[in-house]
């Protein structure tokens, strides 16, 4: 029996490689250098989500009892453009009120509205006004960290009751037979005519609003600093029809003077 034959053992020969291009290196780098930031920038907005003050965050929900922060205003208009985001901001705020349900009044019509009742919010006179739930979270937003502190550094004072003219009004635009409807139509705005202090002062916007005391100088910061939490602010300075009163609204037009 003869024995198996062995076949010639052949050499291992590696593939050729192709040389790779000079513009395939660029990219390889560029895609690694592209990995490592990516990586880096998470690592920092990780660090930032977890240490940054969240009114700082864009992303963070809105809270009426933080302080005003680099990203407030953009937390504030996304909850007030969503009812659910608006009413569980309230709710965390501390700021009572109760639901009102939707009116179908023709070119009159309420919806997403509330009634403030009581809360961090400074009471209003007349009490528990129907309004929209934006100019709500604006009102409370407003009477925090606007009225109280101006009331504090120029009156050494605070404030106890917000006296208005009134919220809901199915009408045009000061009253004219013809044109836009008002944002007072859908109850979607408030007109503030006085301030009381804890004193018993009242301070009203067709007394005082030009005078150079510190009862003109708090008007005239209460109406600048409505203006991040509410589209329109309306206040003497804008024309006659508005000599005593401040108009805040919700509506389309933005516009502060």
């Amino acid at each position: 029996m003869r024995p198996p034959t062995r076949s010639a053992a052949v050499p291992f020969r590696p593939p050729k490689l192709k040389p790779v291009s000079p513009e395939m290196l660029a990219l390889a780098g560029l895609w690694t250098t592209l990995t490592d930031l990516a990586l880096a920038g998470l690592a920092v907005l990780v660090f930032v989500n977890a240490w940054a003050p969240p009114q700082d965050l864009p992303w963070k929900p809105f809270s009426l009892n933080r302080p005003v922060g680099l990203a407030t205003h953009t937390q504030f208009m996304r909850a007030a453009a969503d009812p659910a985001l608006c009413r569980a901001a309230l709710t965390e705020g501390r700021v009572t009120f109760t639901e009102e349900p939707d009116r179908d009044l023709g070119e009159c019509a309420t919806e997403n509205t509330v009634r403030i009742r009581d809360g961090t919010a400074v009471p209003l006179s007349p009490t528990a006004p129907v309004v929209t739930c934006p100019v709500a979270l604006g009102y409370a937003m407003w009477t925090r960290h606007v009225v109280q502190p101006a009331a504090r550094d120029l009156l050494q004072t605070r404030i106890a009751r917000v006296e208005h003219y009134g919220t809901y009004a199915c009408r045009n635009i000061y009253g004219r037979e013809e044109g836009r409807r008002s944002e007072h139509a859908f109850a979607n705005a408030i007109d503030v005519a006085s301030f009381r202090t804890a004193g018993g002062a009242r301070i009203t916007v067709v007394g005082d609003f030009r005078d150079e005391d510190a009862r003109g100088r708090f008007l005239r910061r209460v109406r600048d600093g409505a203006c991040p939490w509410f589209r329109a602010v309306l206040s003497p300075d804008y024309n006659a029809a508005h000599r005593d009163h401040l108009h805040l609204d919700h509506g389309r037009w933005g516009v502060c003077r």
